[in-house]
């Protein structure tokens, strides 16, 4: 996915990392990408994550470390429900003299592994600690996300993205990729052609395919496919509707469809789905 490279306000040069809490009232959809790492916890809020090609719902306790030039969104699915989360972004260059030493092994394991955005189950233990990096000062900050990666060497994750490093420095991608998402993401419920996408950005369908497959990593109809079974597999968990109701209110114009769709999304019937989980 194409993104736009986001300027950290850190102190080039003279800060190794950036800590806040913030609350918002929504999560705006804003693909970007930064040198530096961010470890990611949202508080309180939902809607969908892009990391990557890998586009995936989240939800309140989702914890999240991207590597360096990982592109990313966090984007809220109710624009009326107030967001909170708490943000850690620091510099590769703060762990250079100590990715060689034994006892940062583990570390620097971890950080590699970021490459393809890592998602935690997250501890109680780890929350305390990562709000206590907010509070720190000076070096003290630096001691604290020590601790923080550490801890998170020791809990279950998961990869997010392989192939999660697609950048570009083009402006006038970014603009078009924001847009063509932003779309999406609005009338997925909707029938939605490829011609109306292509006409978005003033591209003709051909051109449009080609462009979509090089920025996203895959095609406009598995991309605009992946959200509404994402959507889909939530409202099954979350709700009672029948699966056929829940099959048009994603977007799709009959049942058969859906359920091939789904069962080849997530390994199993919608059926099926709602009982295991």
């Amino acid at each position: 996915m194409k993104a736009y490279l986001e300027d950290i306000p850190l102190e080039k040069g003279r800060q190794s990392l950036y800590a806040y809490r913030f609350e918002l009232p929504f999560f705006e959809f804003k693909w970007h990408y930064h040198p530096e790492y961010e470890l990611t916890y949202i508080v309180r809020g939902s809607g969908f994550r892009l990391v990557g090609n890998k586009y995936e719902t989240f939800e309140a306790g989702d914890l999240v470390l991207l590597g360096s030039h990982v592109p990313h969104t966090w984007s809220s699915k109710d624009a009326a429900e107030t967001v909170e989360a708490i943000v850690v972004q620091f510099t590769p260059a703060l762990f250079e003299s100590l990715g060689n030493l034994r006892e940062c092994a583990r570390v620097k394991s971890l950080l590699e592994n970021a490459s393809s955005g890592l998602a935690f189950e997250a501890s109680v233990e780890c929350i305390s600690d990562l709000e206590e990096v907010i509070q720190r000062k000076d070096f003290g900050k630096i001691v604290q996300l020590l601790l923080v990666l550490d801890r998170l060497t020791q809990l279950s994750s998961r990869r997010i993205a392989p192939n999660a490093a697609h950048v570009t420095v083009s402006k006038q991608h970014e603009m078009r990729i924001n847009k063509v998402c932003l779309y999406i993401q609005n009338r997925f419920a909707e029938p939605i052609t490829l011609k109306e996408v292509a006409e978005l950005i003033f591209l003709t369908e051909s051109n449009f395919c080609k462009f979509f497959k090089k920025a996203v990593g895959k095609t406009f109809s598995d991309y605009l496919n992946e959200i509404r079974i994402n959507e889909a597999a939530r409202l099954l968990l979350q709700t009672d509707q029948s699966v056929a109701q829940i099959a048009n209110d994603c977007g799709f114009e009959t049942l058969s469809y859906f359920n091939r769709v789904f069962l080849r999304k997530k390994g199993s019937a919608p059926t099926a789905y709602r009982k295991l989980h």
